[in-house]
């Protein structure tokens, strides 16, 4: 008898038996997700039950490395569960995604101290707080990590305005993070500040907060149109004491540690790409279910055969099919050994793959309204939390647009800036 695939599975090709191992911790959270999700989405709160039922199961520990007390699981783990999650409800697959972030802080810093990019005088710092935060996660503690702000920049998608400064117990800490999943929910958050007094990307400060500690605070819940059960509204930090023991405020040290990504920023924007991709394809399902089992009262034919309804599947599954090959030619050029293609190219890659895969899903979610009309457009039905949930992925981190117009941009600078070129005279 052959196995049932994965959920998983769907997406990853090839797993080894470590990956599946993984990979059936994932799926047997699904049910307890998939039963919740209404109720999340209604109430527009995370279900707190959620924290424990992955901490009892190992995943808050999933790609943390095994010799830290974690699963040793990869990139590709990761996306596996996210897409997985995101086809039981996507606002807690969004939520554990921005948890799995925060092991980057641990792996990336642990990455650059072997590639030599720090003196030795530095490494014992580099590396007792990206262990602490390793360690931590591995312990079953959920991170929140928050960077973004409400603060713009035309020249970058994050902004940070948050400070920090040296006081005789530590640093403090002042501003106000307005987007991060599991507020209030998170053991700790992992906050990206600024240091008082040093300009650009050397500036860039890691600290682990207490979710309790004094000066510490939720921003008023955001009533967003979809993701509403990933408790995303944010925190504010006013005069919050953090010890040298949980800060990385080695100057420099976040811009060394993003050298070491294989791709864009951390290097594993991928895997929230892999959540709409999951959601897409559970009411890309949902769907085709419906339009097959139920019939016209006329014919008696499926609902699936008319020539609407056939145009309307067509699409839904060419969108489908076009967001699992950008995500999958991600995810090669993010984890092949040796790389296939220098880090510009797989950043450039990402660009352009993270606004096709996102507007692709949402056009998945549009055509399963059109295909199943009036009755299925309710707000509480998997078709109304799925378009609003797909809408979000629009906005997330950054439009497609603009991923298109800094694609465009590598591009041609790489053109307009190269050393030669050959014209025919008179041109």
């Amino acid at each position: 008898m052959t196995a049932q695939r994965l959920t998983g599975e769907r997406l990853i090709d090839g797993m080894t038996p470590a990956e599946q191992d993984r990979a059936r911790r994932v799926e047997s959270v699904l049910p307890a997700l998939r039963e919740a999700a209404a109720r999340a989405d209604a109430a527009g709160e995370f279900p707190r039950g959620h924290v424990a039922l992955l901490r009892e199961n190992g995943l808050l520990g999933l790609v943390v490395p095994e010799e830290y007390g974690g699963l040793g699981g990869t990139l590709r783990d990761l996306a596996a569960a996210t897409y997985a999650m995101g086809t039981a409800c996507p606002s807690t697959a969004l939520a554990y995604f921005f948890h799995n972030t925060s092991a980057s802080r641990g792996l990336l810093p642990l990455e650059a101290v072997r590639a030599g990019l720090f003196d030795d005088a530095e490494i014992p710092e580099v590396t007792a707080f990206a262990e602490r935060v390793l360690k931590v996660m591995a312990g079953g503690s959920w991170l929140g990590n928050f960077a973004s702000e409400s603060v713009k920049s035309s020249e970058a998608n994050i902004a940070i305005a948050t400070t920090a400064r040296r006081t005789a117990h530590g640093w403090r800490l002042d501003g106000e993070k307005s987007f991060g999943c599991a507020t209030g929910v998170a053991d700790l958050y992992l906050v990206t500040a600024r240091l008082d007094g040093v300009d650009g990307g050397d500036g860039l400060a890691l600290f682990l907060v207490e979710r309790e500690a004094p000066g510490v605070s939720s921003r008023a819940p955001w009533n967003g149109i979809g993701m509403r059960g990933s408790a995303n509204h944010g925190i504010r930090l006013d005069g919050v004491t953090v010890p040298d023991d949980d800060a990385l405020t080695l100057p420099g040290a976040f811009t060394r540690m993003l050298r070491m990504s294989r791709g864009s920023f951390v290097g594993n924007q991928l895997a929230i790409a892999a959540v709409y991709t999951g959601a897409a394809q559970a009411v890309y399902d949902h769907t085709l279910d419906r339009l097959t089992t139920r019939s016209f009262a006329d014919t008696g034919r499926p609902i699936a055969t008319s020539p609407m309804h056939q145009v309307l599947i067509g699409d839904m599954t060419q969108r489908l099919e076009t967001a699992y090959l950008w995500l999958r030619r991600q995810l090669e050029l993010e984890t092949s050994e040796p790389p296939l293609r220098p880090k510009p190219d797989v950043f450039r890659q990402w660009r352009l793959g993270k606004g096709s895969v996102t507007e692709a899903c949402f056009d998945v979610a549009l055509g399963a309204l059109k295909a199943c009309g009036t009755s299925g457009a309710t707000l509480d039905g998997i078709i109304g939390r799925t378009l609003r949930d797909l809408a979000m992925g629009l906005v997330m981190t950054f439009p497609a647009e603009r991923g298109r117009l800094e694609a465009a941009k590598m591009v041609s600078d790489d053109r307009a800036n190269a050393l030669f070129a050959t014209v025919e005279p008179g041109r």
